[in-house]
């Protein structure tokens, strides 16, 4: 039975995991040469790619099924890790994302991305014979606001939205009429008309920070005699994307890069990076095999053996797309710097083993997508 079941592993999409990874750290490695105080990044970074490997082979052989019963438990764990940080970050430094331990720097809003995955699949698969009526959408969007709120208190208003995103999009695969969309959208269009009228007025909006209006004015009104802040680097971001031509410059060649002309060049505009060094043909090379990654998923959620399974690998499908669209929307300057990295490929730990969490979750999925046979 279990060499029967690891012939429906997903090797093809643990190598492409493997490659993006091991092209991480190349590519971070290339970013911060030079610079003495970030050079021990790319062995952390290694590392974390081999911790990464472990957490994905370990949750694969743990039943998916377990998690279902423990999701109340992860759902508590993910509040108080959020309300910790945001406690101890008030007494610091007046906002926080990173918990310290000494040892390494965790940032509990990464896994609470994967956490929430777990419990709205729960949610949405225990209550899969019932009306899809407010109550059902009102209940769930409760759920998520119940971790979300912490969130956005760090302030982190990017993982917010992302974790809303996962929300609709399971709440809709999971048959969201098509009436509610009317509802969705009227609530919308009166949350954008209100942050409109109080950013002209000048008053504060709540859970929106100085410097995040400053991205969105930024985007708006770009100055293009910045120096600095969010304005000079997308500009910087651009230039060094379009230095990259058809088959870029070279690795480790790129004079934007290296000359650090870009900043944050190794999380948040690592896609601008590797677009000089690497050029068109490499970058949709890289595109397309984080696609491949998300089809894997949303594969794995059409052969699951039940809603809880196909929930989480759709899930997690979309936190990559998602996320990957965004971080390459902010490096062409098509939507505002929102601070969210490219998966595997960016320099961070938390995000990279999270994102090996859900990946681990998903071939969990995968091996156990028979229904199981009692004979």
């Amino acid at each position: 039975m279990q060499r029967q079941s690891w012939r429906n592993f997903d090797f093809w999409l643990l190598g492409a995991v493997i490659l993006l990874s091991i092209f991480g750290v190349a590519m971070v490695r290339s970013a911060i040469a030079g610079n003495v105080v970030l050079a021990g990044l790319v062995e952390r970074q290694a590392i974390y790619v081999g911790i990464s490997f472990v957490v994905i082979m370990v949750l694969a052989l743990i039943d998916y099924r377990y998690w279902s019963a423990l999701s109340r438990l992860m759902y508590i764990f993910a509040i108080l890790a959020l309300l910790v940080i945001y406690v101890y970050g008030e007494a610091r430094f007046g906002s926080a994302r990173w918990l310290d331990t000494g040892l390494v720097a965790i940032q509990p809003s990464e896994l609470a991305k994967i956490i929430m995955i777990i419990v709205l699949a729960d949610y949405f698969a225990r209550n899969k014979n019932k009306p899809r009526n407010l109550r059902w959408v009102v209940t769930s969007f409760l759920m998520t606001f119940g971790v979300v709120i912490w969130i956005l208190l760090q302030p982190n208003l990017s993982t917010s939205i992302v974790i809303f995103v996962l929300w609709f999009s399971m709440m809709w695969v999971s048959g969201l009429p098509i009436k509610f969309l009317g509802l969705f959208a009227a609530v919308g269009a009166v949350v954008l008309v209100l942050f409109i009228l109080l950013l002209i007025s000048g008053v504060e909006i709540p859970f929106i920070q100085d410097y995040q209006l400053q991205r969105i004015t930024n985007f708006l009104f770009p100055d293009p005699n910045a120096r600095h802040g969010n304005s000079y680097n997308v500009e910087q971001a651009l230039v060094t994307i379009g230095s990259g031509g058809l088959f870029g410059q070279g690795y480790g060649t790129s004079t934007q890069v290296q000359l650090r002309f870009l900043k944050v060049r190794h999380t948040d505009f690592i896609f601008s990076a590797m677009a000089a060094e690497f050029g068109f043909v490499g970058t949709v090379l890289i595109i397309a095999l984080l696609f491949f990654v998300a089809l894997r998923c949303f594969r794995a959620a059409a052969k699951a053996a039940d809603p809880f399974g196909s929930l989480i690998a759709y899930g997690f499908g979309v936190l990559l797309f998602f996320q990957m669209a965004v971080n390459i929307g902010v490096n062409l300057n098509v939507i505002p710097v929102t601070g969210l990295t490219l998966p595997f490929i960016s320099y961070g730990g938390s995000s990279l083993v999270s994102l090996s969490v859900g990946i681990g979750l998903v071939e969990s999925v995968i091996l156990r997508h028979k229904s199981l046979d009692f004979q």
